[in-house]
């Protein structure tokens, strides 16, 4: 597991070092949505490949982020999703999402749908 610094300059820097690179807090804000199943987290995060999937599950897990487990609905599938400590996420979660759909806007940058939302027939907008 990455070691980090006894000491920063930020508590802001002290959050990227913990949450460490784009994927993991992507990673994140689908499992703030819900619990998934590794074959939807794929289907969810397009550009991101098996190998650095499975990388950054194992380091969300480790760190105690996130959690493998059995569904509680009779199928006995195992879906990953938020711990208690991930719980404590979901407004910094938000907030991401709200200020990058804002600059999306101005930047006229296309948001594309989670595959839950084209197959609801919902919109591209949508809420963490």
């Amino acid at each position: 597991m990455k070691r980090f610094p006894n000491s920063v300059g930020c508590p802001v820097e002290l959050s990227l070092n913990l949450l460490g690179g784009k994927w993991k807090v992507v990673i994140l804000a689908r499992l703030k949505e819900q619990p998934l199943r590794y074959s939807e987290l794929r289907k969810r995060i397009p550009g991101l490949s098996d190998k650095v999937l499975n990388e950054r599950l194992a380091d969300l897990r480790r760190q105690g982020w996130i959690e493998l487990g059995r569904d509680g609905n009779g199928t006995n599938q195992s879906r990953y999703r938020l711990t208690e400590k991930g719980l404590t996420l979901r407004p910094v979660l938000q907030q991401l999402y709200q200020w990058g759909a804002e600059r999306a806007a101005e930047l006229n940058v296309v948001i594309r749908p989670t595959i839950a939302k084209e197959n609801a027939g919902g919109s591209a907008r949508r809420s963490l």
